[in-house]
């Protein structure tokens, strides 16, 4: 037993997020353009998905406030209880948590540098495995996925790095080139869907149907810096 699909939702953009700050595990809110854009991509999503599919939705979300209010813009007005499940999580980036990028850049130069090239350099500063976030959402999608039938969409409200690393383990990227590098981060308030195939000599195999998508307006200048009233 599947779900019919499966949508990640990357959380809307925090005061972190506009100055180039890493979150991590910090529980950062919604700032005002991020309350805007989740509101724009809750209408989308209920738009192209929900109505008249027919379909009944679960919806999870990290347990992280960005990610829950981002969950809330699409499943109150469809009256859904939002479930919280933390190894959806993002990313834990240790002591860097918190920082710009232009600081970690400046104190540790080598080590940026590193990260940034997909080494490693962050490892020496206390962040979490890119196999381990992976493995912990693919541990995740599983268990939600499997509750029920190809009768129920499936949303998982969640972060960049954490839906990155998660499709590369899912999809069997990260066996290819274990650098983590074939997946861009998704921009805020976007979304990629993945579909079941069920071939009769294995299990279910998770086939990429969208990566990036967004509400229309999000293609048009102004969704990182919309003029708000």
């Amino acid at each position: 037993m599947r779900v019919h699909s499966i949508t990640l939702v990357r959380h809307g953009r925090t005061a972190y997020n506009a100055v180039g700050r890493l979150q991590g595990q910090s529980d950062i809110p919604l700032d005002e353009t991020g309350l805007w854009q989740v509101e724009r991509t809750g209408e989308s999503l209920r738009t192209l998905y929900v109505t008249n599919s027919g379909r009944r939705q679960i919806v999870v979300s990290s347990d992280l406030g960005r990610s829950m209010q981002t969950a809330h813009a699409f499943a109150d007005a469809l009256d859904l209880p939002v479930h919280a499940d933390p190894r959806v999580r993002e990313r834990d980036f240790g002591e860097w948590e918190g920082l710009r990028l232009r600081d970690i850049h400046e104190r540790w130069p080598e080590d940026f540098a590193s990260f940034m090239s997909f080494r490693g350099g962050e490892m020496n500063h206390g962040a979490e495995a890119k196999t381990s976030v992976g493995s912990r959402g693919v541990a995740a999608l599983e268990d939600w996925s499997g509750r029920a039938g190809d009768d129920t969409d499936l949303f998982v409200f969640s972060h960049g790095a954490w839906i990155s690393q998660t499709l590369q383990v899912l999809l069997g990227l990260a066996e290819i080139h274990p650098d983590f590098a074939s997946l861009m981060s998704m921009r805020n308030a976007h979304w990629c869907r993945l579909r079941p195939l069920d071939l009769p000599d294995g299990p279910t195999r998770w086939r990429l149907a969208a990566f990036n998508h967004g509400p229309a307006i999000a293609e048009m200048s102004g969704w990182d810096d919309p003029q708000l009233p």
